[in-house]
């Protein structure tokens, strides 16, 4: 069974290549490599390429900030560097990331994606580029370098079902985030009846000896996301935790950030995360390969000494 690991955003780029070249001795499918504010999606994946042997995945490059055919490029070089083990995640981001980081509309998202897929599939195709679309209308250009692949397999992130009706329609796979497990297992359920695809979801993970301890820090990562991220809480106060995620956006409304990790739920941590003791943590990753899941994405939450953080992580899942 696949398993795969997301490392990034709460580390430093030295610590993130250490932990990568950890992972790879594990033998992992994919270690993916996240863009938000930080690090520039392209270069790590860049430097990662060097130091393992494992697929290489973004996770995820928005369809905002790059064009398509940028898209493409970077997707061509990488895989060129990788020696043909790059997975393209792409994803719509966010309001807050699109328009109050890069400074772009949050236009169309759906059709957005739909016409930068096509393009990316054009440009790697090596053909001469004409391609008239809603959004896009481009001419006259083909790539000056030979992509070592036609086709680069192309995850897309999912959240409502539009998008992911997308996704089964024209994604190699698909990358699921903060969903509850009996929703994931209906949904996967269903969607793999139409047409067969990875189903990826990545995982707020964290493990401890003091399970507690691990559950203490993923709370904190997950009260974030469900306080600032509006598409987040709007799902799952639609699928199982409307009391839940309105007690913790009004307690950030009134002081921030600070204790609203404290109003996650039990039930929350068992069907949002991975987290615990070793043991603890073995027995839910169980439950996500029984819900469909095919290849779990474990988002690396640090405690305390990352170095020691993530020797236990990778022992627990890896046996290394």
């Amino acid at each position: 069974m696949k398993i795969s690991y997301s490392l990034g955003s709460l580390l430093s780029v030295e610590d993130l290549l250490k932990c990568a070249q950890k992972a790879d001795k594990g033998k992992p499918d994919t270690i993916w490599i996240p863009e938000t504010w930080g690090m520039e999606n392209y270069a790590m994946l860049s430097a990662v390429s060097t130091r393992t042997k494992a697929k290489i995945g973004s996770s995820i490059i928005n369809i905002y900030s790059r064009s398509p055919s940028l898209i493409a490029m970077g997707a061509a070089t990488i895989d060129t560097l990788s020696n043909q083990r790059f997975v393209l995640g792409l994803g719509t981001s966010s309001v807050p990331i699109i328009q109050g980081l890069h400074g772009y509309g949050f236009d169309k998202p759906l059709h957005r994606m739909k016409e930068t897929v096509e393009i990316i599939r054009l440009v790697l195709s090596g053909k001469k580029i004409d391609y008239t679309g809603e959004i896009f209308k481009l001419r006259g250009f083909s790539l000056l370098i030979k992509p070592p692949r036609a086709h680069i397999p192309i995850y897309i992130a999912a959240v409502n079902q539009k998008m992911t009706d997308l996704v089964w329609r024209i994604g190699d796979g698909v990358i699921f985030y903060l969903r509850p497990i009996s929703e994931m297992k209906s949904t996967i359920s269903k969607m793999q009846k139409k047409r067969k695809i990875d189903v990826a979801c990545q995982f707020i993970t964290s493990i401890s000896e003091d399970g507690d301890l691990a559950k203490g820090r993923v709370r904190k990562t997950l009260s974030f996301y469900i306080a600032v991220g509006e598409i987040y809480r709007k799902f799952l106060a639609e699928n199982g935790f409307k009391k839940e995620t309105e007690n913790i956006y009004s307690e950030y409304q009134k002081t921030g950030l600070k204790s609203v990790h404290e109003l996650v739920t039990d039930s929350m941590l068992e069907s949002l995360t991975i987290s615990g003791s070793p043991q603890d943590c073995k027995k839910q990753l169980k439950r996500v390969y029984e819900a469909g899941i095919t290849q779990p994405i474990i988002q690396f939450n640090p405690i305390g000494d990352v170095s020691k953080s993530f020797d236990l992580l990778i022992k627990t899942f890896s046996g290394v």
